[in-house]
């Protein structure tokens, strides 16, 4: 069976909070675990009303006390945002409490805008993400002899690092360094094909032997196929406020997406969101069939941001079910 796996950005929809946000994410955290889901991935984002997960390791650690098996992380922190050693005390700690089902997928872009991405830190230096990766592996390894600054908690806790992306600037590092691979598909499909291709044909092994290759896709499963797409309408319409420089709420569903969006902006946003699995059960098991026989991923990470709390549940159920039975018609 091909795993599994959730990305959440714990959504505040219209006429919720924050905490409501949280609470649901470890409600659909404990619902994955049921579900069979390998991993439960949590994004740092900056500045936006609608998502509550910016301070990303916190949120982590609530999931985590929420569950006990699957295994919970990043994807991810923006690794521009912090210093590596900052991060690597922070998931060690992670760690300690909450044992070997740590992941951490880590990103170069900064998750917000360029005046938050001043407010993160107080200069803008030049690109240091690669040798930010291997000091922040460094730390998480082996305390080696004579080293003068440790993670403590961190150090020797071996927490899988990713590389996160959604151009082939991330690939290329990626199969260098020997790390997994998850891009970044469900909202930049563009660069996909060409950097599956070249994170397999350059991985050189590392911290692990072969190839990882983790797929994404957004979900919305339900019923029947208009009322996935219905569900679908409330990404759609967030994706379209950001362009527009208006990072609000999660918009309740609308049946017309043109009374509240113009062609073109739909048509942006129908691109951006094309890697995405809509409709029954039927229609949703035939979708991720078609996109695994394509891209012949090692995983698959489903994000799914929908309004209702419960619609959202039963999404992350049909898509469960849909990739068992898949691994049934495989076997």
């Amino acid at each position: 069976m091909i795993p599994y796996s959730v990305l959440d950005l714990s959504p505040i929809a219209q006429g919720q909070t924050a905490s409501d946000a949280l609470r649901h994410s470890g409600e659909l955290a404990a619902h994955a675990e049921r579900l069979g889901y390998t991993r439960y991935w949590l994004a740092e984002h900056h500045n936006s009303r609608g998502i509550a997960s910016a301070a990303t390791a916190l949120v982590i650690g609530h999931v985590a006390s929420k569950t006990s098996t699957i295994r919970v992380g990043s994807g991810g922190i923006m690794l521009p945002n912090h210093a590596p050693l900052m991060v690597a005390e922070a998931f060690g700690t992670l760690h300690a409490l909450y044992g070997d089902r740590i992941d951490l997928g880590v990103g170069r872009a900064p998750g917000t805008d360029p005046r938050t991405m001043q407010a993160l830190r107080r200069g803008l230096e030049a690109d240091r993400f690669p040798e930010d990766v291997v000091e922040l592996i460094g730390f998480l390894g082996p305390v080696q002899e004579g080293q003068p600054v440790m993670a403590v908690p961190g150090a020797g806790s071996n927490i899988p690092v990713w590389i996160l992306g959604s151009s082939l600037y991330g690939a290329q590092l990626a199969a260098h360094l020997g790390l997994p691979y998850a891009f970044a598909s469900h909202f930049a499909p563009d660069a996909l094909d060409q950097a599956a291709q070249i994170y397999r044909e350059r991985f050189q092994p590392g911290l692990t032997e072969k190839p990882h290759f983790m797929l994404a896709l957004n979900l919305f499963a339900a019923e029947t196929d208009a009322e996935a797409h219905l569900m679908r309408s409330s990404m759609m319409q967030g994706f379209v406020n950001l362009r527009r420089g208006q990072t609000g709420p999660l918009p309740a569903p609308v049946a017309d997406l043109s009374t509240v969006a113009s062609e073109p902006e739909l048509r942006q946003a129908s691109h951006q969101l094309s890697m995405s699995v809509v409709g029954s059960p039927e229609t949703v098991e035939r979708q991720l069939a078609a996109y695994i026989a394509r891209y012949r991923p090692d995983e698959v990470i489903l994000n799914g941001q929908i309004f209702d709390h419960n619609a959202r549940l039963k999404s992350f159920e049909i898509g469960a079910k849909a990739m068992q039975n898949l691994a049934k018609i495989a076997a």
